[in-house]
């Protein structure tokens, strides 16, 4: 198995929509990281035991809709989908996790995504936006957000003394995608009081500015 260059979306996604998994790298060439990460995928690609896995590379600045899509930040980072359906996700240079990651899912089961394993995920994301009256989800945690809009958020919420919980995103790729799909809501961070969506940063500066946010979190 040799890695694939993608060219365009609809390539793309005829590839991600294969049966088994694959492995998606997005990429750049002036990013000498990337080179890291190719290599070693050439190298597991080359390993009779990950045949069944496909390596996609994709070009992180040439397909820019794609990587919004997936918000993709930085290169490389790398993603595992099986049947179309985002499986996990590295964001960086991590050697032994992608290691780690590939021999994972070599030995996993196919199994396309059933009504009953999506019924399980929409549980899960309905108990985890009612784990606290106030719900953040994000890039990081309350103590180290990894992103500028995520920083602004907590220190906005921080400042009206509410007490609340966050979830990081960047640790879970199924909830992290099928909360946008859930919600209807395709960027993060996220905020949800009493189990309902209030929205993003911009819904939180907007309630600021009209002083209504303390009273929104407290509702």
């Amino acid at each position: 198995m040799v890695i694939t260059k993608v060219s365009t979306e609809e390539q793309y996604k005829q590839l991600i929509g294969a049966a088994g998994v694959s492995l998606v790298l997005f990429s750049a060439e002036w990013a000498e990281q990337c080179k890291q990460i190719t290599d070693v995928m050439n190298e597991l690609a080359k390993q009779p035991e990950f045949k069944a896995i496909q390596f996609l590379d994709v070009p992180a600045e040439d397909l820019s809709q794609v990587s919004l899509h997936h918000q993709i930040d930085s290169v490389p980072t790398v993603l595992f989908f099986r049947a179309g359906t985002a499986l996990d996700r590295i964001d960086g240079v991590d050697v032994g996790s992608l290691t780690q990651k590939v021999k994972k899912y070599a030995s996993a089961p196919a199994s396309p995504l059933s009504s009953s394993a999506s019924s399980n995920l929409e549980e899960r994301l309905k108990a985890l936006i009612n784990r606290s009256k106030v719900m953040i989800f994000m890039k990081g945690d309350r103590n180290t957000p990894r992103c500028g809009f995520s920083k602004q958020l907590i220190a906005i919420v921080n400042d009206t003394g509410v007490e609340y919980d966050t979830f990081d995103i960047l640790t879970d790729e199924a909830v992290r995608q099928g909360l946008k799909t859930f919600s209807n809501w395709p960027t993060y961070p996220q905020v949800y009081v009493n189990g309902e969506l209030i929205g993003g940063l911009d819904i939180i500066k907007e309630l600021l500015e009209g002083g209504e946010l303390k009273e929104t979190l407290n509702a």
